[in-house]
């Protein structure tokens, strides 16, 4: 039987982290965001790993009330926590379509992965100085399909004691690794997933930091309170001068390409040349932002 090719990953934009241990909340978690993340790791405390374990299987065999399996996504135990094994040992006979490798350091955990649950999209998650430094490695794996990172895991283990300053903006590694994760998704071609932002009531920031996250080229951000879902959502959403413009510049493309209107969205941006639009330069680039705004636009409508 031939292996399934892990699928294609374009969830979000807000990922609503869900202990495995309140299987009451799940449906209510998954109806809230775009994507719930059941956490089988730092969210359930030892002793609850098993039962952990059972609750991911009964959502994911008999889906919870509001729950979508397509939309569904397992954080399994990281390597060398003794867990590891046990959560493969309860997705093999699951749907589970994508499953998030926390603490993520080398090509050899995605491997036992991959060959445990075949055809699962693996999301590793960076959050350590070694996988910092193994990003690409990472990031290339052939079932990886997307990236995550973590801020404070990251920041205890340079030996550092807040990821944060004062006023709740990140801290000059913290940044670096932020930015250099983007670029490696970008080299490699692969979504990326900002990391959560843990101070709950401070919506305000969080608004800032995902609105930069957005235009920055992050897929969406991981969250773990639903109120910060509309946050989130409120910010990878085009404004309604954005869209307007955004429309009229495929229009113009599909007009300049010899499209019929409404193909412009998903064709290849090469296929026109450069032209203006209302004064300003359209080129390849610019087509490919235009592009993404609406399928942004398209896919928040959908989940709404």
């Amino acid at each position: 039987m031939p292996e399934k090719t892990p699928v294609r990953f374009d969830l979000g934009p807000a990922l609503l982290f869900c202990p495995a241990s309140r299987p009451e909340i799940f449906g209510k978690a998954a109806s809230a965001a775009d994507a719930v993340i059941i956490d089988l790791e730092d969210a359930v405390i030892s002793g609850q790993k098993e039962i952990a374990r059972q609750n991911m299987i009964h959502a994911l065999d008999q889906s919870a009330p509001g729950m979508d399996l397509s939309r569904t996504l397992v954080r399994i135990n990281a390597p060398g926590s003794g867990e590891l094994e046990a959560d493969l040992r309860a997705l093999a006979d699951t749907e589970v379509s994508y499953v998030v490798v926390s603490k993520a350091e080398r090509t050899e955990v995605l491997d036992q992965v991959a060959k445990a649950l075949p055809g699962v999209g693996l999301i590793p998650q960076i959050e350590t100085p070694v996988g910092v430094l193994n990003d690409l490695a990472l990031a290339q794996h052939p079932a990886t399909v997307a990236l995550i990172w973590g801020t404070e895991d990251l920041i205890a283990g340079i030996g550092g004691t807040t990821s944060r300053h004062n006023d709740g903006t990140q801290r000059d590694i913290i940044c670096f690794t932020r930015n250099r994760l983007l670029l490696t998704a970008g080299a490699v071609g692969v979504p990326v997933i900002d990391a959560v932002f843990t101070r709950v009531p401070d919506l305000q920031r969080l608004a800032v930091e995902t609105e930069d996250a957005c235009a920055s080229g992050f897929i969406g951000k991981a969250c773990i309170h639903p109120d910060q879902v509309e946050p989130i959502r409120r910010a990878y959403t085009p404004t309604a001068t954005d869209l307007e413009w955004a429309k009229g510049v495929i229009a113009a493309f599909e007009r300049h390409a010899g499209l019929h209107p409404g193909q412009g969205r998903r064709s290849d941006p090469e296929l026109s040349g450069v032209f203006s639009f209302r004064g300003e330069m359209i080129d390849v680039p610019v087509i490919i932002q235009v592009q993404r705004i609406l399928t942004r636009f398209e896919s928040i409508g959908q989940v709404a």
